[in-house]
């Protein structure tokens, strides 16, 4: 069994539904469920007894010891994190509380659960920081891409608590012991990605008739990377990482923001024509510029392909298509995160972490949250 946390967000639900599709071994999935994490997302896996929910907060140290103590994982694998950067400049102290502070305790419990392992176990055993390649700074239109070594230079409140969050990663593997890995991704996109990012943004703007706000110039550049892409480089690193060891996973795809909604634009004239017959990029409005918007992001992914064998596969062409017809096919998901109903839904269906049994069967957890 793994524990995985922050599994109803974006990043994290693909992973979950990715690894009970290739897999049969049992998921815990510890989340907050704050504004971004959605139930609905994991609906496909609903009574799977393989997966096991639990609403809760990386923060609570009492629980985060009787999951341990109760589901006795192998791995843990630490998506649980405040991550949009607009939210950070506005509000950065729930980023300093759940990315530093909450990554903190879930050290503390794992490396307090570790300890206790016979010495197979403890060898076996891996906690897995899935981090973001914004640590690393902003680059140069010329610069290299971002290696492992590059030093970190964050610059957003988000991606300050998340370097903290990897250095304390790191520390944990050099002062106790714990085996630890880490990977720093580029820009994700893909089903399930809630609607303030700027692709799922841009999509529901768009049918909606709003304006398609774009930041400054719109030629900030990132890499992009297809969501399921990035969930096969973290099992990848997760079966034969070497402790201790960073890995760069991107998508090879640097592109514009500007370059990005006029292609999501060209597809929607595609697939769902404006009634008018107007063109979607009609509806492109340049915003003022966000303080401190890096201008370019850039990994250089070599050290995952050359020592793990991974790659993306996906190219940009093919996985925004996807992400597009996710979109078209899904009007009651955006509908459902964009309401309060959603959230007074959970309420009333789902036990909290301070009525959570210490060690549920898998089979009461898949009724009461999958």
């Amino acid at each position: 069994m793994i524990l995985v946390t922050g599994g109803a967000g974006f990043i994290g639900a693909n992973f979950v539904l990715d690894w009970l599709a290739a897999s049969s071994e049992p998921v815990v999935n510890l989340d907050k469920l704050s504004y971004a994490g959605n139930l609905h997302n994991l609906d496909s896996v609903r009574g799977d007894a393989r997966h096991v929910f639990v609403q809760g907060d990386i923060c609570d140290a009492a629980l985060l010891e009787r999951l341990f103590a109760g589901h006795q994982p192998r791995a843990v694998v630490h998506f649980a994190a405040e991550s949009h950067v607009d939210r950070s400049i506005h509000g950065p102290q729930d980023f300093i509380q759940t990315n530093i502070v909450g990554s903190f305790r879930l050290l503390e419990a794992a490396r307090g659960y570790w300890s206790r392992l016979p010495a197979d176990a403890r060898a076996a055993f891996r906690f897995l920081q899935v981090s973001t390649d914004e640590v690393y700074g902003t680059l140069a239109p010329a610069e290299p891409a971002f290696s492992e070594t590059r030093g970190f230079e964050p610059n957003s409140p988000y991606s300050a608590s998340k370097a903290a969050s990897d250095h304390l990663v790191r520390a944990w593997q050099h002062t106790y012991g714990l085996p630890v890995l880490t990977t720093h991704c580029s820009n994700n996109y893909g089903p399930y990605h809630f609607p303030e990012k700027l692709i799922p943004l841009t999509i529901v703007n768009a049918l909606a008739g709003r304006p398609l706000p774009v930041y400054g110039d719109g030629l900030q550049v990132r890499d992009w990377l297809y969501v399921r892409d990035h969930c096969s480089a973290v099992r990848c690193v997760l079966d034969a990482g070497q402790p201790g060891q960073t890995y760069n996973v991107g998508g090879g795809n640097e592109k514009p923001n500007i370059e990005i909604v006029h292609t999501v634009c060209a597809l929607l004239d595609e697939l769902r024509p404006r009634a008018d017959g107007q063109g979607y990029a009609c509806q492109i409005t340049h915003v003022r510029d966000r303080p401190g918007h890096d201008r370019r992001y850039a990994v250089d992914a070599r050290k995952i392909e050359r020592e793990l064998g991974w790659r993306p596969a996906e190219t940009f062409a093919s996985g925004i298509r996807k992400t597009v017809q996710w979109y078209l096919e899904h009007a009651d998901w955006v509908a459902n995160v964009q309401t309060g109903a959603y959230r007074d839904w959970v309420q009333t269906q789902y036990q909290s972490a301070e009525s959570a049994e210490s060690a549920p069967s898998a089979r009461q957890a898949a009724d009461a949250g999958a």
